[in-house]
């Protein structure tokens, strides 16, 4: 990245420690702006994973807080110290729960919406981001100034993988005892309703020889192993529980499918095309606004099971569409979606409230 940006001094805070896309986000571009060089500090609720992947950053400060109950009152005199002690230029907030909490008066303030909340808990804030063109109409449709709001997506990138991508493919088929030749499916997400994880499965069981690796966790998990033994197809579908290590999936999997009924983004389209996978999603509100059907993914219908198998079906049958489509996918991910592209709208985006 060219730097002609000042480098803003960046408070974040993302008081929520589940396991969802707006938590892997923030660790994703917290990430992203150290290694350009943007001094932080991370106001977060105390998760030793997360704090631990930040530890080898000198221009990234920690502060671990745990919020509400009886440690409410502390807690709000922390995070006023942690803005007063690191003197930001700009803070980013991360879902209501820090946004609501967010103090007035060090600096101007960020909202980030990455779903359709209730603009009352971001009344501290002085500027909204929507992560889609649909959440942008929802903040501008709810009374809150255009030109105090804008679009910047998420991006999606290339997680590394241990050793080699040919090693990792080998070592979690050998995990999961899963054949070199077997069409190996890949679904990322909270085993919740809304990801549609039971579309999937059935979808798996009108396809010979396929199997499927489900990456996440949540309370559906029981509901979704039943269904898998009463279709007989449980031995072809893996139970991973939460992944961190999703370069090593991605290199182990032939197809990405994305199922979910309800996803105002879906970072999972943008890590599939960075990582060179074909794609298939349900045409819900961020895939269908990401994707270009039949250029660099295949859209079905939202809880549509036989079109769900058959856009699988068609990928598997036609290796040279799979190919057009990764191609498609690698050049939309590094034109619109891409680490640097993101970042770069973030700084111009904090340049411009800084000069204010």
């Amino acid at each position: 990245m060219t730097d002609h940006f000042r480098k803003p001094r960046l408070l974040q805070m993302m008081l929520s420690t589940q396991q969802g896309g707006a938590e892997t986000f923030f660790e994703k571009l917290a990430l992203a702006f150290a290694d350009f060089g943007i001094p932080q500090c991370l106001v977060i609720e105390p998760d030793v994973e997360r704090e631990a992947l930040f530890a080898d950053y000198s221009n990234v400060e920690v502060v671990p807080i745990r919020f509400g109950g009886l440690t409410e009152w502390s807690a709000r005199a922390r995070l006023k110290r942690a803005f007063g002690g690191f003197s930001p230029d700009v803070a980013l907030t991360w879902m209501n729960r820090a946004s609501r909490r967010v103090p007035r008066g060090y600096c101007p303030v960020v909202g980030r919406l990455g779903g359709y909340y209730g603009l009352k808990y971001y009344r501290n804030c002085d500027y909204l981001i929507g992560i889609t063109t649909d959440l942008v109409g929802h903040i501008r449709g709810n009374g809150w100034p255009e030109s105090r709001s804008r679009l910047i997506p998420n991006f999606g990138e290339a997680a590394a993988t241990v050793g080699d991508p040919a090693a990792a493919r080998r070592r979690i088929r050998a995990e999961l005892e899963v054949s070199a030749d077997a069409t190996l499916l890949l679904a990322l997400g909270r085993l919740h309703e809304v990801k549609a994880h039971n579309v999937l499965i059935e979808a798996l069981g009108r396809l010979k020889g396929a199997e499927l690796m489900i990456a996440g966790e949540g309370p559906l998990e029981a509901e979704l192993r039943a269904l898998a033994e009463r279709l007989h197809i449980s031995e072809r579908v893996h139970f991973l529980g939460w992944r961190r290590d999703i370069g090593d999936l991605f290199a182990a999997c032939d197809l990405s499918v994305f199922p979910s009924r309800y996803e105002p983004n879906g970072t999972v389209v943008m890590e599939s095309w960075a990582h060179g996978k074909p794609l298939v999603a349900a045409r819900s509100k961020g895939p269908e606004w990401l994707i270009d059907d039949g250029e660099n993914g295949l859209l079905f219908p939202i809880d549509d099971v036989t079109a769900c198998a058959t856009a699988i079906q068609r990928l598997i049958d036609d290796t040279e569409l799979a190919e057009r489509l990764v191609e498609g996918g690698r050049i939309k991910w590094q034109r619109s979606f891409s680490r640097e592209a993101i970042v770069r709208q973030y700084l111009e985006l904090f340049e411009q409230l800084r000069v204010k």
